[in-house]
């Protein structure tokens, strides 16, 4: 059996998942452990992130909170962007702190920003900076996300990672749909005047969560970074390429999230009853649909998938410029829900391209002469710093995208058609990014030299 030593403070140093007879023996039972708790953590950060979607559907006159359209969505602008900011310093802290640690600080802060909701929203006459004040520290659950990955990258070989990643996203994503439930069950019951409802709910259980990941996770030097990995990132125009495109599947997902009720008032004076029968089905599906990307993608490349997920949300967006234009509910909704889906295999598609770029540089390093083990050290610390930027970068596209239904709904029509042209011309810059950089057709492929195979190293199909 594989040794296993710890450190004094509790540091797993000996961790070596690729070796199979380690992984066997060891190695999958505290992987698969750390994994479900970090599923959950993440889930909970995601939900408290996107509370404040489900909040604003309360704030009426009813309770003596009456803010307008463009104030309530400011109130989830703020947390949008206070989690993608968060991310990058999230992704490095795991780094510093351990996953264990991290996680534990990251799920008991989150006491902070519920806390303060469920107070603030039971005050009228409360200043609205108080509100946006207490939306904004939501953020914090959205850094969950880069320090969960980041995280658990580490446990898993690279045989296991695709399934362990989507997993953990997946999961996380639907956090997004488990809000969007709890605050339908509280409007269907009680009615839309006890939003305290929602956020009290989740107090007790970011307390256990972080005792459970106190008592059960564990921290492993291997998640240690090398330094310059996020500055020598940064300096790859592939970063920022992809960062781009996933600006239009994650940014979709989450800003589509967090905005969903509100566009249904704002396009169809729907009651808050009917928004939230309908805003967490979206979430929900596309959540699912993520690690279908990933699989997709694993068979027919990243950037193939994500070409046809882009022209579909295309698609998707022509539906709902027709759905307002012939003002019908049922094709709105259908043309809305498919972009969560397709934003959703999006997710995974795209995220395989990281690895991806970085593996097909390593095979050509090698040819060039360069050492296997030392292109590949290479291509996986530069995948696991690109990662980190997509996500901080994706997540400010959601910023963008409420900005955008914010001006366009406020405008002289009160109409959010222009918001999705907008948004359609986005999707067609990234049907041509990924045309001309990542389906473009090399001519001297067929006569580069073979690759010396690399163990276990990512898939260089793109």
């Amino acid at each position: 059996m594989a040794e296993r030593t710890a450190t004094r403070r509790g540091w797993i140093e000996k961790w070596d998942p690729e070796d199979e007879r380690f992984w066997e023996s060891t190695g999958k039972r505290l992987a698969h452990r750390n994994l479900l708790l970090s599923v959950v953590s993440e889930h909970v950060g995601f939900s408290i992130w996107s509370m404040w979607s489900v909040l604003v559907l309360f704030l009426s006159e009813d309770i003596g909170l009456g803010f307008s359209a463009e104030q309530k969505f400011l109130l989830i602008v703020v947390p949008t962007l206070v989690g993608g900011l968060l991310r990058l310093p999230y992704s490095y802290a795991v780094t510093r702190f351990g996953g264990r640690d991290w996680t534990v600080f990251s799920a008991a802060i989150l006491l902070v920003p519920t806390g303060g909701a469920a107070y603030v929203v039971q005050r009228p006459g409360t200043p609205f900076w108080v509100f946006l004040l207490i939306a904004a520290t939501a953020g914090v659950g959205g850094g969950n996300f880069a320090s969960s990955m980041t995280n658990i990258t580490i446990f898993f070989p690279q045989r296991h990672q695709g399934w362990a990643l989507g997993l953990n996203a997946g999961g996380g994503n639907l956090g997004v749909a488990a809000v969007q439930l709890l605050g339908l069950l509280v409007i269907s019951t009680v009615g839309n005047t006890h939003p305290a409802w929602v956020v009290g709910a989740y107090l007790p259980v970011i307390a256990l969560v972080a005792l459970f990941a106190a008592l059960r996770m564990d921290n492993v030097a291997a998640v240690r970074a090398a330094p310059g990995a996020l500055r020598e990132a940064c300096a790859h125009p592939h970063t920022w390429l992809i960062s781009v495109l996933y600006i239009g599947t994650f940014g979709s997902f989450i800003g589509y999230g967090f905005a969903c009720g509100l566009v249904l008032q704002s396009q169809f004076g729907s009651t808050p009853l009917e928004a939230m029968s309908f805003t967490f089905l979206g979430p929900l599906l596309g959540s699912v649909a993520r690690p279908l990307g990933g699989w997709l993608s694993d068979r027919w490349g990243g950037a193939r998938v994500s070409l046809v997920v882009f022209l579909a949300m295309a698609a998707g967006t022509g539906v709902i410029v027709l759905a307002s234009a012939l003002v019908s509910f049922p094709l709105f909704i259908a043309g809305f829900t498919s972009l969560f889906v397709l934003s959703g295999i999006g997710n995974g598609s795209v995220y395989k391209l990281i690895p991806a770029v970085f593996a097909r540089e390593a095979d050509r390093a090698v040819a060039a002469g360069s050492t296997p083990q030392a292109s590949l050290a290479r291509s996986r610390r530069l995948s696991g710093a690109a990662l980190g930027i997509a996500g901080a970068v994706g997540s400010l596209g959601g910023v963008a995208i409420n900005l955008v239904f914010r001006a366009s709904y406020s405008g002289p029509d009160g109409s959010g058609v222009p918001a999705f042209l907008s948004f359609l011309g986005f999707y067609a810059l990234c049907i041509v990014l990924i045309r001309l950089v990542y389906l473009r057709r090399e001519p001297d492929a067929a006569s580069a030299p073979a690759p010396v195979p690399v163990r276990d190293r990512a898939p260089s199909r793109l």
